[in-house]
């Protein structure tokens, strides 16, 4: 029998019992980024219909908004101490139907409905590791951690891979469509497949999670400006802004995973030499009491020798 059995049956009942909220009044601020999670999830299921309609533009509209959504959201509990967990499995939830079966559906019905069976099941595959991508992270949300690793993920984030997996689309939209030809929907296809492989796999990519949270003062206008400049070209050309940041984003990834490998080496070397550093000072230690009581016997031999012994009268 497991003995892990029983424990984890332990942490699962004590985790059912526990509340969703602390307090049996709760605080109206506890409720603002439970909004916009519900905001974002009305968002991914008219992605879903609009797909179905055939309406791709606002369809794409709609998984994007989202995507701005789910990243407004966290960080708005945060700033107002408002995470909960029933705000962390709603997220979960939402995540799921706006970043899994959205993209897969409208990615579907764009053009792997053509190829029947296959189609289905490479899209099929891509929402199961969309549901698998956001159990793992859950999973390892009470895992200790340098907070310097707080910066990747491990594979690629459901909202930038329903981002990513639409890229077919957007070529088929600036006017590249032999895509939807035979041949290109079958690398369409491996590259779903390929996308679906990066959610589920370990392989570390940037989230950017602790640049928000101090900026220097003189970046704050180049920020601001940036922003607005992406928004602007995301409304006017929608597509090419899509596709061009899709490219960045995938071209990112090794120098990610190189970057936090490099981390990683360096902390290893920190550690052990911290840990030969660790004997030597033990050593250096009881050598150093050794020779305070080798010391100190001196010390008690030598007031034997010079000690004067009394005199015996009698003699």
């Amino acid at each position: 029998m497991d003995t892990d059995e029983p424990f984890i049956e332990t942490e699962t009942r004590r985790r059912r019992r526990r509340s969703l909220f602390r307090h049996r009044r709760v605080p109206v601020r506890m409720l603002v980024p439970n909004f916009f999670t519900l905001l974002g999830l009305c968002a991914g299921l008219t992605s879903i219909r609009m797909g179905i309609e055939g309406r791709y533009d606002l369809a794409l509209a709609a998984i994007v908004f989202a995507a701005c959504l789910d990243g407004i959201d966290g960080r708005i509990a945060r700033l107002l101490k408002a995470s909960s967990r029933f705000g962390a499995e709603l997220d979960s939830l939402a995540d799921f139907v706006n970043f899994g079966v959205a993209p897969a559906f409208l990615i579907f019905n764009w053009g792997l409905g053509d190829l029947k069976s296959a189609g289905w099941i490479c899209v099929m595959i891509f929402a199961l590791a969309s549901a698998l991508r956001l159990a793992r992270f859950n999973a390892a949300l009470d895992d200790d951690k340098p907070k310097w690793q707080s910066n990747y993920f491990m594979g690629m984030p459901t909202p930038a891979a329903a981002i990513a997996v639409l890229l077919p689309l957007y070529l088929d939209q600036l006017g590249l469509t032999d895509i939807k030809a035979q041949w290109g929907l079958k690398i369409v296809l491996v590259y779903t497949v390929f996308i679906a492989f990066m959610m589920v796999s370990s392989i570390p990519t940037y989230s950017g999670k602790l640049v928000g949270e101090r900026v220097g003062r003189e970046w704050v206008l180049p920020i601001f400006v940036v922003a607005i400049g992406i928004v602007a070209f995301l409304f006017t050309y929608p597509y090419e802004t899509l596709t061009a940041l899709t490219l960045l984003y995938l071209g990112f990834i090794p120098a990610s995973w190189r970057n936090f490998r490099e981390r990683c080496e360096g902390e290893s070397a920190a550690a052990a030499a911290a840990a030969a550093e660790a004997p030597s000072a033990a050593s250096d230690a009881v050598a150093g009491q050794q020779n305070g009581g080798e010391q100190n016997a001196g010390q008690q031999n030598s007031g034997r020798i010079f000690t004067l012994r009394p005199t015996d009268p009698t003699k």
